[in-house]
């Protein structure tokens, strides 16, 4: 589709395709040759499909990636080939802005279809019963214990190394003019680069980093989970609102793929396949891949049983 749909407007498109709209008057600022126009889309759909095979064993959540993002991308070509169409001069494309928000709308409803796809084709199991309570620990009257865990997926971050290098990339090439034409310019000096996609290329690349790595803490305050390498942002659950703290084995495929994910099982961040910690407070369930789950879940229910920790020695 994303070949085919310009190929079949050849004849009455412009030999430069307008491919950026920018400015108070929404004019565009920015072109590309019709083989540029078609390449683009196809590259970047062609980055997803391999992301999405590098974690093949998680067959079910695919379409979780590929139905949002092929959707965009074909609503972004469609709005492109229009605006472009049976204009003599791109610089004459008027974006069709009913056209961009059916596109985005799109590209909403498929993840929508995706996610319920994925959770009819896994089940909800827990909904049945209310989850048990966990392992409880013996903390000694007077002394503090901290529980400690990390957790880092290395092809997350491999992914979002790409994502960033793509984005500086075409950031630095769109500065440089070498991503538009020599009619691109104005009298002011050359077209800033191509936003519309260095903008999300950028913003993809911070959260994948942000989800590639988790540190979970239970300390005499509760439970705090901090994400990505900097330890930001940080979730904190108070020890008087957990209702619970058990530890349960999860796939990707359960909570559809990797990194932050929202599911019937409630909110999980998975780095890795295997035990989670899960805590449930305020009715939600919460649950992070770490190691030593077991140990984790049974400090943060004595601290939830007696209200908190004590002062005095800390142990680890």
């Amino acid at each position: 589709m994303l070949v085919a749909l310009p190929l079949a407007a050849r004849g009455r498109l412009p030999e430069r395709m307008a491919t950026h709209w920018g400015g108070p008057s929404g004019a565009p600022d920015g072109a590309s040759s019709f083989a540029g126009a078609v390449a683009f889309p196809v590259a970047v759909w062609a980055v997803l499909v391999l992301g999405v095979a590098a974690f093949a064993a998680a067959r079910a959540w695919a379409a979780t990636a590929l139905l949002p993002g092929g959707a965009a991308l074909v609503g972004a070509q469609a709005v492109v080939v229009r605006a472009n169409l049976d204009r003599a001069d791109w610089r004459r494309a008027d974006l069709p802005d009913l056209r961009v928000a059916a596109a985005v709308c799109a590209a909403v409803a498929a993840a929508a279809a995706a996610g319920w796809f994925v959770d009819r084709r896994e089940g909800r199991p827990g909904d049945a019963r209310p989850p048990a309570r966990g392992p409880v620990m013996d903390v000694p009257e007077g002394e503090r214990v901290v529980w400690l865990a990390r957790t880092s997926n290395p092809w997350l971050r491999l992914t979002a190394a790409v994502l960033g290098a793509a984005a500086a990339v075409g950031a630095v090439a769109g500065a440089g003019g070498l991503l538009t034409g020599p009619t691109t310019g104005s009298a002011t000096g050359p077209v800033a680069g191509p936003v519309w996609f260095v903008v999300p290329l950028a913003f993809a690349a911070l959260a994948v980093l942000a989800c590639s790595s988790v540190r979970a803490r239970v300390t005499g305050e509760g439970l705090e989970v901090a994400f990505g390498p900097l330890g930001w942002p940080v979730r904190r659950w108070p020890a008087a609102v957990v209702e619970s703290a058990r530890v349960e084995e999860r796939r990707p495929a359960q909570v559809g793929g990797w990194g932050y994910r929202l599911s019937g099982l409630g909110t999980t961040v998975m780095l890795r396949a295997g035990e989670c910690l899960v805590v449930r407070a305020r009715g939600k369930d919460f649950a992070v891949s770490v190691d030593d789950a077991a140990r984790g879940a049974a400090l943060l229910n004595s601290l939830a049983g007696c209200g908190g920790g004590g002062g005095g020695v800390e142990r680890r």
